[in-house]
C-alpha cells in the first residue's frame, strides 16, 4: 500500500473530510487532495502532524513499516509543537434538528474557513437564523462581515444594518448607505449625521438634498439651519412629505 492509500484509509476510518483534515493540519483542502492523489507529498512538518493526529509512527506512515522507537519518539516531540502552533479545531453539533439543520452548530478553527450551518450557527464562517462569525449570513447576523435581515458587523449588509460600514434599508454606522441612513457620513433617501446626502431630506452638519436640507452648511431648494425651532423643522418636513416616524429619527437631538 502506497503513502496516498494509507493516508486515504486513515482519513476515512477517522470519519474526516479532506477539508476537515486540512484544517487540522493547517493546510488547504487542495493540498490534501493532491497528497491522496499521489501528485505531491507533504513536507516533514505536515507528515509529523498527520502521524501525531492518527496515532501512527512516522516510519509507518511514510514507508508502511514500523521503525525504531527512538527516532519515532523524536519526531513525535516535533509533531506536538507543530500541531499546537499551527492548528486547532472545535466542533459541536446538537442532535436536535429543525428543518433538517442542527439546532446549534459551533465550528471554530485556528486556520481555514470552516463553516457552521444551523438554526444557531457560530463559526469562522456561519450560516443560520442566528449567525455569529467572522463571516456570517442569517436572519440575525453578527460578525466582522455580515449579511442578513438584522446585521451588526464591521461591514454589514441587511434590511437593518449597524456597523462601521453599513448598507441596508435602515443603515446606522460610521459610513451608512440606505433608504434611511444615519452616520458620520450617510447617503440615502432620508439621511442624518455629520456629512449627509438625502435625496428627499437631509439633516446634518453638512447636508445636501434634492428637496430639504437642514444643517449648518445646507444645500437644497428648501434650507433650514440646525438652530431653527423644531416646530419649523417639522413643518418643513411635512411639506417635503417625510413620514412622521422618520422625522423623529432625523430630528433626534436637533431643533429648539
Amino acid at each position: 500500500m502506497d503513502f496516498e492509500h494509507r493516508l486515504y484509509d486513515l482519513r476515512k476510518r477517522a470519519g474526516l473530510s479532506q477539508e476537515e483534515l486540512a484544517n487540522l493540519v493547517g493546510v488547504t483542502r487542495q493540498a490534501v487532495q493532491k497528497w491522496e492523489a499521489g501528485t505531491s507529498r507533504p513536507d516533514m512538518d505536515n507528515l509529523a502532524a498527520l502521524a501525531q493526529y492518527f496515532h501512527v509512527t512516522l516510519d509507518w506512515l511514510i514507508t508502511g513499516r514500523e521503525g525504531e522507537a527512538v527516532p519515532v519518539q523524536k519526531h513525535e516531540v516535533v509533531v506536538e509543537k507543530h500541531y499546537y502552533y499551527n492548528s486547532w479545531q472545535y466542533e459541536y453539533k446538537s442532535k436536535r434538528t429543525l428543518f433538517g439543520l442542527p439546532l446549534v452548530h459551533i465550528k471554530l478553527a485556528g486556520r481555514g474557513l470552516c463553516v457552521a450551518k444551523g438554526i444557531i450557527a457560530i463559526g469562522n464562517v456561519s450560516v443560520g437564523l442566528l449567525s455569529i462569525g467572522g463571516f456570517s449570513l442569517g436572519l440575525l447576523s453578527v460578525g466582522a462581515m455580515s449579511m442578513g435581515a438584522l446585521v451588526l458587523a464591521g461591514m454589514g449588509l441587511g434590511l437593518v444594518a449597524l456597523g462601521a460600514l453599513a448598507v441596508g434599508g435602515v443603515a446606522v454606522g460610521g459610513v451608512a448607505i440606505g433608504w434611511l441612513a444615519v452616520g458620520a457620513t450617510s447617503f440615502g433617501v432620508y439621511a442624518s449625521g455629520g456629512a449627509v446626502f438625502g435625496s428627499q431630506a437631509a439633516v446634518g452638519v453638512a447636508a445636501i438634498s434634492d428637496v430639504l436640507a437642514i444643517g449648518q452648511d445646507a444645500q437644497a431648494p428648501s434650507v433650514l439651519s440646525l438652530d431653527a425651532p423644531r416646530e419649523l423643522m417639522v413643518q418643513a418636513m411635512d411639506q417635503a412629505r417625510v413620514p412622521g416616524w422618520i422625522q423623529r429619527i432625523l430630528l433626534l437631538g436637533h431643533g429648539r
